[in-house]
């Protein structure tokens, strides 16, 4: 399994690196499982962040487009993304019928302008919530939402929402426990699993023995 994590300059840290490492805890026997892959993918070798961090890409955004699943993480020029031609032309590739498409706050209007959420309501950060509704989209009041192959979140924190739901798609529900558990708070990881779970499991069909990328088509909530 692959998965990209879109990452632009002027990215928000906690969107794409806090996905990043809760989605590379998957393990399989205790060991980092085989053939399960995470990418930070950009426009660019390296990146820079809204605070100055500096990052090199792993792939770029064509490689990208042929993910298992795809995150679009959000930043603070999100707004100067969708009126890049180039970019949004490479990203058209984009498709959930045969991949996972997921968004974290301003990423969310990244995949509006692409046309994924015309008949889904969406979650978002409230700095990026006016864009997205310009953009036709209903703004849900919450942390996440999914429909099929789509999922969105809203807020920095809601990133593990986004992380535990790529886990339980991809590989299981016990696998995503496992992960959050790992890096929930000594003393508060039951209540950090439980709500990791609580906003993302009511979006996800009862695992199935083919999950996987095979699946990913027929496979709706």
């Amino acid at each position: 399994m692959h998965i990209a994590i879109l990452t632009f300059d002027g990215y928000n840290e906690l969107d794409s690196l806090i996905a990043l490492g809760i989605l590379n805890r998957v393990r399989l026997n205790g060991v980092g499982e085989a053939g399960w892959r995470v990418s930070i993918a950009g426009p660019a070798p390296r990146l820079r962040s809204m605070n100055g961090v500096t990052i090199d890409a792993m792939i770029d955004l064509d490689e990208a487009c042929t993910a298992d699943a795809v995150i679009v993480g959000s930043g603070s020029k999100t707004r100067e993304v969708v009126e890049n031609p180039a970019i949004m032309t490479t990203l058209s590739r984009l498709d959930p019928a045969r991949q996972l498409l997921a968004a974290q706050c301003s990423g969310t209007l990244v995949l509006a302008k692409l046309g994924h959420l015309t008949d889904i309501p969406a979650c978002t950060d409230l700095t990026t919530k006016p864009w997205v509704i310009a953009a036709g989209v209903k703004v849900l009041n919450q942390p996440f939402f999914a429909r099929g192959n789509l999922a969105t979140a809203g807020g920095c924190l809601a990133s593990t929402y986004l992380a535990t739901w790529t886990i339980a798609r991809l590989h299981s529900l016990d696998a995503a426990k496992e992960a959050m558990h790992y890096v929930a708070p000594v003393g508060e990881k039951d209540e950090y699993v439980t709500r990791a779970l609580t906003n993302v499991a009511r979006y996800i069909e009862p695992a199935r023995p083919e999950a996987g990328p095979t699946a990913l088509a027929g496979w709706r909530t």
